[in-house]
């Protein structure tokens, strides 16, 4: 005889589902649960399955690594084929100290050249016009070709990559080139990236580094990539910079959206100068900061490969697959690395650059643990280029391609960083593009915020940081303060030799150059980068050539707000 049961018998012997059991399981385990979300603002939930990963079910989900979208990676084969190129940040003392530092770390395991000049190179000045105190405590005085054959010596720049970090007017490159001129190196041989060279990254948060008027550094960043399209056709002279406006505050998401907006101001500005898009974006390369958001900075990367890939094709009109190809340097993030307990950093940069390979990147700078404290030290640089050798050669991150690919997590992330980064580059679009945008002031605005909101977490405890708001303890700061400085005899022959150089050059072909300089800049028909190579060839110092041009062009003010 059946015998109905009861409402509640009944409900109990509804058989749940493994998903309803785990939900249920897990709410009764967890109790009151505090939200979580990313630091891109992303609610993140506890477990993911193919009912979060949008594209799953569809025929081909996911395209193959080499071909559009790219969100695999733009080669075939990736790290696999050839891992990405390790470049360390050098920079130290005089040249000859340089180049001593350069080739050590080339006996370790670097495979390219990356040259960052001392602090007053960077403010657009020559030594002899700053405090000598300062010199070289950070980078490397490098000033006139001279110098920088100097710190090239025993380096064939026509077989190895060279990056200069070298903000407009790009003086660097152009000691560069006329330094593999008097080698008789053929400037079609020279491989390597004018990093920095994003004008609008600098107006925007790396002040530093800032040296000309807006409109006169779009002037000379064209110039240059129209230059080195010519006459240096494997140089990459358009190095967009996502690095700078992370550091500054900007979430993942807001970093990748204002560099693809940056790409774009600058992609558009070569076409309405008559350059065609398959010209000049082969030769466009990214750069960005890696922070400790593992899955996030993973996630960043991947989204930004498939964005990039539809803007190059539907909105700026690129017809050659190498055109739509993401290429992007990675570095470590310093913001992340901490004074107190600086040990720690090694394993912060580890799980950072480890974000960054399994990103797909195309090279490394790892930073140095002491980096927090000061120049990095030989022995601090010789662990940051270890640790990279160890992720290469001894953990088998290189063996599969694109390894978190089909994670229900890492896709559905990718799905949700795209519409993310999507609808931030569409409040940069609504508001004219990006340069109108940092000229408002629209773009420093959002990154305060977002750095604000980061820091009131960092106050409140409710983002731990090891070693400064929890697991402390009793140290003595000054046994961690390790500053390098340069020799002060060998500075000082530096410099005197450069003021001899100086007096002994001919002020008649001197002041011809400066001359050339001033004419080009007034006639928008000329090259001002050829203008500038020609005075290097002339024996124009990187302080002349800034000077001249500030002159002429205005004096760099970047717009700052509080």
């Amino acid at each position: 005889m059946n015998k109905s049961l009861s409402p509640s018998i009944e409900q109990d012997a509804v058989e749940l589902t493994p998903q309803l059991a785990w939900e249920q399981e897990y709410r009764e385990s967890m109790g009151e649960e505090r939200p979580v979300e990313n630091v891109s603002g992303i609610p993140i939930k506890p477990l993911y399955g193919p009912q979060d990963w949008q594209r799953y079910g569809d025929h081909n989900p996911l395209s193959y690594p080499g071909q559009a979208d790219y969100t695999r990676g733009i080669y075939a084969t990736m790290h696999r084929g050839r891992t990405w190129t390790q470049r360390q940040l050098i920079g130290l003392g005089t040249p000859a100290d340089y180049n001593a530092r350069l080739r050590s770390l080339m006996d370790d395991g670097a495979t390219a050249v990356s040259l960052i000049p001392c602090n007053s190179v960077f403010r657009g000045y020559d030594m002899d016009t700053v405090d000598a105190e300062l010199l070289g405590t950070c980078g490397v005085v490098a000033n006139n070709v001279d110098h920088m054959e100097r710190s090239l010596e025993g380096v064939d720049v026509g077989k190895i990559s060279c990056a200069m970090n070298d903000p407009s007017p790009f003086t660097l490159l152009a000691f560069l080139l006329i330094a593999a001129e008097r080698r008789g190196t053929d400037w079609r041989t020279i491989t390597g990236t004018s990093n920095q060279s994003d004008y609008i990254s600098h107006f925007v948060a790396n002040h530093m580094f800032y040296r000309l008027s807006l409109p006169g550094a779009r002037r000379v960043l064209l110039d240059h990539i129209a230059y080195c399209k010519q006459f240096v056709p494997r140089w990459n002279p358009m190095s967009v910079v996502g690095q700078h406006m992370q550091q500054a505050g900007a979430t993942p998401a807001e970093a990748m959206a204002f560099t693809l907006s940056t790409a774009i101001q600058n992609a558009e500005d070569c076409i309405a100068r008559g350059m065609q898009p398959d010209d000049f974006l082969p030769r466009f390369t990214f750069f960005f900061d890696i922070s400790l958001n593992f899955f996030e900075e993973i996630a960043k990367f991947r989204a930004g490969r498939r964005i990039w890939s539809r803007i190059t094709k539907d909105r700026l009109g690129a017809k050659d697959p190498r055109s739509r190809r993401f290429k992007f340097h990675g570095q470590t993030s310093g913001v992340d690395l901490t004074r107190q307990q600086p040990l720690n950093n090694i394993s912060r940069v580890t799980v950072q650059a480890m974000a960054g390979i399994f990103g797909g990147l195309q090279s490394l700078h790892t930073d140095a643990y002491d980096e927090a404290l000061a120049c990095p030290s030989e022995f601090g640089a010789r662990i940051a280029v270890a640790t990279q050798n160890i992720l290469r050669e001894e953990s088998h991150l290189t063996d599969v391609i694109d390894p978190l690919g089909g994670s229900f997590y890492v896709e559905a992330l990718t799905d949700q960083m795209e519409e993310k980064i999507l609808s931030i580059m569409k409040i940069v679009d609504d508001a004219g593009g990006m340069y109108k945008a940092v000229e408002s002031g629209l773009v420093q605005r959002m990154l305060g915020a977002s750095a604000q909101r980061f820091q009131n977490r960092v106050d409140s405890g409710e983002q731990i940081v090891v070693g400064v708001n929890a697991y402390k303890v009793d140290e003595d700061a000054s046994a961690h303060t390790i500053v390098e400085r340069p020799d002060p005899a060998a500075m000082q022959a530096h410099m005197d030799g450069f003021t001899a150089w100086k007096r002994e050059r001919s002020a008649v072909e001197v002041d011809k150059a400066l001359d050339h300089l001033t004419r080009t800049a007034e006639d928008p028909s000329g090259n001002l980068f050829g203008a500038i190579v020609d005075g290097a060839r002339a024996n124009l110092t990187h302080g002349e050539i800034c000077e001249r041009l500030r002159r002429d062009l205005g004096f760099g003010q970047p717009l700052t707000i509080v």
